[in-house]
């Protein structure tokens, strides 16, 4: 048991007595990479994954890109980008192409969802592509 005479002891409560928080921009920096983690648990985490096929799970900062299976209206791509400001989602949903003969990439917008409440986000993304997120 350490006791105030202790070295070790003292040495542990001057650490702690220096003991800082981290700095804002590290503390914005865990902000911004929650913001995807977040998303992903609101629209159903691993159980959505498993139900809608979705894959290439990208954090974009300030939303979540997905690569979408096949679907109703052919959108294979999805961004939710979180508005800080007002604490709203906006959904894009879009089809992406790629051309091997010429090398252009077109993006065709299928659908484009502003001002979103996270316990909407499924029922949209179901409205939208067909794809049942729970049973």
């Amino acid at each position: 048991m350490a006791t105030t005479a202790d070295p070790h002891f003292r040495n542990a409560r001057i650490l702690n007595g220096m003991a800082v928080s981290a700095p804002p921009i590290l503390k914005t920096l865990k902000t911004k990479d929650m913001i995807a983690k977040t998303i992903l648990q609101q629209i159903g985490g691993k159980r959505f994954t498993a139900m809608t096929g979705s894959r290439d799970f990208i954090d974009m900062g300030n939303g979540l890109r997905m690569s979408l299976a096949r679907n109703k209206t052919s959108a294979n791509r999805l961004d939710i980008i979180y508005d800080e400001g007002a604490d709203l989602y906006n959904m894009r949903f879009y089809r992406r192409t790629f051309s091997k003969k010429t090398f252009e990439c077109k993006t065709k917008d299928i659908a484009v969802h502003e001002g979103i409440y996270f316990d909407m986000l499924e029922e949209m993304f179901t409205m939208v592509t067909g794809l049942y997120t729970r049973f």
